[in-house]
């Protein structure tokens, strides 16, 4: 169940109609919130963390939602950006390697986890932009266009930050080959 802050969207006191209106749809998609944070961050602590600032801030944008229908796609861009601002905090203010920490959001049955860690430490080497744009294509499964207009950039954007994303994990599990 999601909590609401005291601050409503429209003034003091919100209608029970709107407070009932956002819980459903939070509700409704908590769960895939955290999984999402949790591809973009890497961290369980930073997913829970930037999962309820978006809630919260969404809850405080609740009025400027116009259709209800598009939920998904207005809360995930809130959420993407809690998740971005994030990471360019975190790079700016420490490095340090938290590879053992790590643990991945859905299992992986079929690899080892030398090969997790190597994924782990490969996309961490990415940019912030980058780290998102791979965890929405990759992890969230969706279409170039709908990563472009949860992010509010151009496709050609989308497709370039992917292809030098991709470049540099494939350099980076290459020099982990190597180096094994």
């Amino acid at each position: 169940m999601v909590s609401l802050p005291d601050r409503s969207p429209v003034g003091p006191a919100a209608s029970s109609d709107q407070v009932t209106a956002f819980r459903r749809l939070a509700d409704s998609h908590l769960d895939a919130a955290y999984r999402l944070a949790r591809a973009i961050l890497r961290d369980t602590t930073d997913a829970q963390d930037a999962t309820h600032d978006a809630f919260v801030q969404a809850w405080r944008k609740w009025s400027t939602l116009r259709d209800p229908a598009r939920f998904d796609q207005w809360f995930d861009r809130i959420l993407v950006n809690t998740c971005r601002n994030r990471l360019v905090r975190a790079r700016r203010q420490q490095t340090r390697d938290i590879s053992d920490e790590l643990e991945l959001a859905t299992a992986d049955s079929s690899g080892s986890a030398i090969e997790r860690d190597e994924m782990e430490r490969a996309i961490a080497t990415l940019s912030p932009d980058q780290q998102v744009v791979i965890a929405l294509r990759y992890y969230k499964d969706l279409p170039l266009e709908e990563v472009a207009a949860r992010l509010g950039v151009p496709s050609g954007t989308v497709q370039s930050r992917i292809h030098y994303a991709l470049k540099k994990l494939h350099a980076a599990i290459a020099a982990a080959e190597e180096t094994a």
